[in-house]
């Protein structure tokens, strides 16, 4: 089992991901925790009201929302009440036992997973200490529960994940702004909250992964000098369709301000995938003695690997980005290493022994660091925003956790019928 807690600010952008996917058939509300009355017959604004009456109490503390997300791999079929007593024993045991929280099983990824939505504040007006709430109570909690209940160890060899994001649903266009809004959103949450990119053109190189692109329009345009952006979908030949959107339109606010703090932030967190991403390309290369485009990106693939390649009308590239998708990392071609520079990849395509020679270990091959990524700490988390929001929305996803918190008495919980 893999956990992912995304602290951010707002509880209402958590609680509307979760509602739209259970309203697009996406997701059932499977459990809710110190609610009173019957959750099935609670409005949006009704669970909302719920949280918020306790963020209230508190105002000072503008990061207080969480949005957890509990992964199990491929191989398991978990039932909706084992995910219930899953959920439970993880809230007790991070210390959220006796805070308000609601649980949806999600069915829009090809493994099985939950999200949870809660706060940090207390009844009594106090806030719960999110500082290393991962490394300190999350961590050890998911791998007593995978003992507990016989879980795939993430830690093992075999344990899996299906990719996350569903690219954007073209026959939907034709329901309107809306579900454009909604597609873009999910999509939007999944790559945002768990790719670290650190530009606009990378950025972009995964969003068209998912037929999604944001657009700043031409630099002599009013929306550039004003720092502008609007996200669109596309069709299968890479070309705008349906209604463009205003960055400042989706609830995580995914604006150029919002976004260019990130890239500050992701230029750090990536460093450490460095390597990996890094051996795992010279893999590829230096397998053939004859590499064409077609085989280079095939094999790439293989090693969890997406090569974006951008030409002029040409042909003649001009640009290379990698995505891992194995640590969720993206890196412009010259800023791994010469070697892979858009120049490096138009003399290696279609080369025959010129590949290995290019690509002999050099000084930047012999430094590599034995990094293993272990699979607790991959991210993971569905197109939303978290699964679907930006740092203002979900705030940072950093896999932080709480102290041990003094129990207080038991809230009601309501599990629903399964």
């Amino acid at each position: 089992m893999v956990a992912k807690i995304v602290i951010g600010k707002s509880i209402r952008g958590i609680l509307h991901y979760n509602e739209n996917k259970v309203s697009e058939g996406e997701a059932k509300l499977i459990l809710a925790s110190g609610f009173a009355g019957e959750i099935e017959n609670m409005t949006f604004d009704n669970k909302l009201q719920r949280f918020q009456h306790l963020t209230d109490l508190k105002p000072s503390v503008k990061t207080n929302a969480l949005h957890i997300s509990l992964n199990f791999d491929s191989s398991e079929n978990i039932s909706s009440a084992k995910m219930q007593a899953i959920a439970i024993a993880y809230m007790e045991q991070i210390g959220f036992g006796d805070q308000p929280y609601i649980v949806y099983r999600h069915n829009d990824a090809g493994h099985q997973h939950l999200h949870i939505a809660t706060t940090s504040i207390q009844r009594g007006g106090g806030s719960i200490d999110l500082h290393n709430i991962g490394r300190l109570l999350s961590e050890p909690a998911r791998k007593a529960i995978e003992i507990e209940f016989d879980l795939v160890k993430a830690e093992s060899k075999g344990f899996k994940q299906e990719p996350g994001i569903r690219p954007a649903d073209l026959e939907q266009i034709k329901y309107g702004r809306q579900s454009t809004k909604r597609q873009i959103s999910n999509v939007l949450s999944g790559v945002v909250n768990n790719y670290m990119f650190t530009s606009i053109a990378e950025l972009n190189a995964v969003l068209r992964q998912f037929n999604v692109t944001a657009d700043r329009g031409q630099e002599d345009s009013v929306m550039f000098k004003k720092k502008g952006l609007i996200y669109s979908m596309l069709d299968k030949n890479g070309n705008k369709v349906g209604v463009p959107i205003k960055a400042s339109a989706f609830y995580a606010k995914p604006t150029i301000n919002n976004l260019e703090k990130k890239f500050e932030r992701n230029k750090e967190k990536r460093k450490p995938h460095k390597s990996d991403l890094i051996a795992r390309i010279d893999k590829v290369l230096l397998k053939y003695q004859k590499l064409t485009r077609s085989t280079l990106t095939d094999e790439l693939r293989k090693q969890g690997i997406s090569l974006v390649i951008r030409e002029n009308n040409e042909g003649r590239i001009y640009g290379a980005t990698f995505i891992d998708h194995k640590n969720k990392v993206v890196f412009k071609g010259s800023d791994l290493d010469k070697r892979y520079s858009a120049n490096a990849l138009s003399m290696m395509i279609g080369s025959d022994d010129r590949v290995r020679a290019f690509l002999k270990p050099s000084n930047a091959s012999g430094t590599y660091l034995n990094t293993k990524t272990e699979a607790h700490g991959k991210t993971y988390l569905e197109p939303v925003a978290n699964t679907n929001l930006l740092d203002d929305l979900l705030g940072k996803s950093l896999p932080e956790y709480l102290p041990n918190i003094k129990r207080k008495r038991k809230k009601r919980r309501r599990g629903l019928t399964l």
